[in-house]
C-alpha cells in the first residue's frame, strides 16, 4: 500500500473523495477554509489545496478501482500508465501543517532555497524551504510528483538549517 496522487476533473475533488471512499479506498484531499468573496455576499468555504489532485491509499490492485472512478481523469506518474508513489513523509507533512493552527497558503512549488527545520512552535520538526514572501518567513512543504507545496507563516527565529 502506498500513497498516490490522481488528477480529477476540474471541480470534482469532493465528488472524486466521496465516490473513492464509498468502494473503501482510504484518501486524503486537502482542504483550507478561506473566505469566499461574491458580489452580494462573503462566506467561509473549504477548498483543495492542490486544486484538481488528491491522493489515494491504495496497493497496485486498486488502483484499477481509482483509474475507472468517475471524475478521475488519471494516476499521477513520471511515465504514461506507471503510477509513481509519493513518499509517505510528503503526505505525513502535509497532514500535520493542516492540523496546526496556522495560515495556510498554497505556494508554487520551488527547486532553489534553503532547507530548514522547525527547531519550536506549532511546526516543531518539520523540515521544508524556507522563503520569504511580502515580509515574512514562510516554510514550504512540497510535493515533489505533483510539482506544488504549501506555504505556512513561521518565524525565523524559530528555524535552523538543515
Amino acid at each position: 500500500m502506498k500513497w498516490y496522487a490522481i488528477h480529477t476533473r476540474s471541480r470534482h475533488e469532493k465528488q472524486v473523495d466521496l465516490f473513492l471512499g464509498e468502494r473503501g479506498i482510504e484518501t486524503f484531499l486537502p482542504l483550507v477554509h478561506t473566505l469566499s468573496r461574491r458580489k452580494d455576499r462573503k462566506e467561509y468555504v473549504d477548498i483543495p489545496l492542490f486544486p484538481g489532485y488528491m491522493f489515494v491509499y491504495a496497493d497496485k490492485e486498486r488502483l484499477f478501482d481509482v483509474k475507472y472512478t468517475r471524475g478521475v481523469t488519471r494516476i499521477i506518474g513520471t511515465d504514461v500508465d506507471v503510477p509513481t508513489p509519493i513518499p509517505e513523509k510528503q503526505i505525513l507533512d502535509i497532514k500535520f501543517i493542516l492540523e496546526s493552527d496556522v495560515q495556510l497558503d498554497p505556494f508554487p512549488y520551488l527547486q532553489k532555497g534553503s532547507m530548514v527545520r522547525v527547531k519550536s512552535g506549532p511546526l516543531k520538526g518539520l523540515e521544508g524551504v524556507l522563503v520569504e514572501r511580502k515580509g515574512h518567513y514562510k516554510l514550504v512543504i512540497q510535493i515533489d510528483l505533483l510539482q506544488k507545496g504549501a506555504a505556512a507563516e513561521v518565524f525565523i527565529s524559530d528555524v535552523e538549517p538543515v
